[in-house]
């Protein structure tokens, strides 16, 4: 489709490229975004999105090319120069200084003074009204870290609309959100439009890129390979585009669960909600999904699993062996692995390279009289990476050089390299494209028939829904409802979520 400048056209890209060690990330990129329009910019992960977007925002500088804003071309060279021109970036990993509050990440270097003095009531105040738009009743003094991802993802949207912009920028804004929460952002990008605001928007999920886009770019391998306007939009026209084959989103998997109980969690409490005890059973080969709305307790059910969260009370079992609570390791040593949902904080360590990383959990087993051996680290990184289709040039490429998703399978391969019994799974295609969902659940599955039994963690409703055995719901720390196969449905799920009459359908 045309995608030339014309007399509403805010900002116009021409043959952005940008090289990184064994990888080109964009090569001659060109795209135009008018006044007031929602341009979806779409693609795998490792197309650049990611990107492109930081040379817009000023993070990274581009190896060559042009940036017009206005009909005038501009050299954005740091964040400032940026925000100077009214660019915003809204990154999809989480930005925040934790040890402050909401009011001073929100106004951070930009602090209204009085007298010389930071001018706290005043920031507070304003602080307020940006969190009223976003619908969040929050208390500005607030410490970041006290909030769950979620809401922590909403301060940095908060955070972006206290800056006076006309090119906002966000990457995968919803990914912790729920849909609640997403639909108040949708109306929000509304009215950003009717003031003028031209809204970049990135997401993995499909069908809000319908709602909210008014023209879709497609990036694959760092290239244009397509666009489409409005009344072109449709799930199967991205998909063919980014990535070249058709997808069937709507299977359902066939549940094959065996006997045998391989995790039997009785009135566990956790430290968030230890008025609630948690009490459930996952048999082999299960796929277990646990559905809820944000700040429903569902990772804290998973971390006190886990042991990176103090029990307050109640047994884990696995195999029929009572495990300690006290420290990870004593689950790891159980046969219990957790995919954690913030994979650079918890996750992966950024300035480690693939093999380095893929070989954490299984250190102290390859270690030959308490030095690690290299011979097997090296043949478990080569196994992983293509087991797992982790696209980079070689098993040293430091992972933070890495997209998001690609980063994501690093995480989950340390873990399957340590063959585990229970595998627990915390929004496992959180910022992950179509192709490589795919990718994630043909491993669920292939994992399932070999018997390890799986609880995951999901906000995506489509993903619960064609994923689970049978799904748990979870409302403010205890389950509210217990749901087989055969009976899911969104209309159920949500019942129970909002805090429904408890309920166990299980067949």
């Amino acid at each position: 489709m045309d995608d030339s400048i014309t007399e509403t056209t805010l900002l116009h890209i021409q043959g952005l490229s940008k090289h990184f060690p064994g990888v080109q990330a964009l090569d001659g990129v060109e795209l135009s975004l008018a006044k007031g329009e929602v341009l979806a910019v779409i693609g795998e992960n490792g197309a650049g999105k990611s990107t492109l977007m930081k040379i817009l925002a000023g993070v990274q500088d581009p190896d060559s090319g042009t940036i017009r804003l206005n009909g005038h071309t501009v050299r954005i060279d740091s964040v400032r120069t940026a925000l100077g021109h009214g660019i915003a970036l809204i990154h999809q990993e989480l930005n925040l200084a934790d040890n402050l509050d909401i009011a001073a990440n929100i106004f951070l270097g930009r602090e209204p003074r009085r007298y010389g003095v930071i001018d706290k009531r005043r920031m507070a105040r304003e602080a307020k009204q940006y969190l009223a738009q976003l619908d969040l009743d929050l208390d500005p003094g607030m410490l970041v870290n006290r909030l769950p991802i979620g809401h922590q993802q909403l301060i940095e949207i908060a955070k972006a609309l206290s800056v006076d912009t006309r090119i906002l920028i966000m990457d995968e804004p919803t990914s912790s959100l729920s849909s609640h929460e997403a639909e108040r952002l949708y109306e929000v990008i509304a009215t950003l439009k009717e003031r003028g605001v031209s809204v970049i928007y990135i997401s993995h999920r499909l069908g809000e890129v319908k709602i909210v886009a008014d023209r879709v770019v497609v990036l694959r391998d760092g290239k244009n390979v397509g666009g489409l306007a409005k009344d072109e939009i449709c799930r199967d026209a991205m998909v063919q585009m980014m990535v070249g084959r058709d997808i069937d989103a709507n299977q359902r998997r066939t549940p094959n669960p065996g006997e045998d109980v391989v995790l039997a969690v009785e009135d566990l409490r956790t430290d968030v909600y230890p008025e609630h005890p948690v009490s459930f059973s996952i048999r082999k080969g299960e796929i277990v999904g646990m559905a809820g709305l944000v700040g429903a307790g569902r990772t804290e059910i998973l971390e006190t699993i886990f042991g990176v969260r103090a029990a307050r009370g109640g047994t884990v079992k696995v195999e029929e062996k009572l495990i300690a609570l006290s420290h990870p390791r004593d689950a790891i040593d159980a046969g219990v692995a957790l995919v954690p949902e913030d994979r650079k904080q918890q996750g992966i360590i950024l300035e480690m390279n693939l093999r380095e990383n893929l070989g954490l959990a299984r250190a102290r087993r390859n270690a030959k009289q308490g030095r690690l051996d290299k011979k097997a680290e090296q043949v478990l990184s080569a196994t992983m990476i293509e087991k797992l289709n982790i696209k980079t040039p070689n098993d040293k490429q430091v992972a933070q050089c890495l997209s998001g998703g690609n980063q994501q399978k690093v995480v989950i391969g340390k873990w399957l390299a340590m063959e585990p019994e229970v595998l627990l799974l915390d929004e496992p295609t959180r910022g992950i494209d179509v192709g490589a969902k795919q990718e994630i659940y043909a491993l669920m599955e292939q994992m399932a028939a070999a018997g390890v039994a799986i609880l995951f963690v999901s906000s995506e409703m489509e993903e619960i829904l064609s994923m689970s055995d049978r799904a748990l719901v979870v409302h403010e720390g205890q389950i509210t409802g217990e749901v087989a196969a055969q009976d899911l449905c969104e209309e159920r799920v949500m019942q129970y979520a909002t805090g429904g009459v408890k309920s166990t359908t299980t067949g």
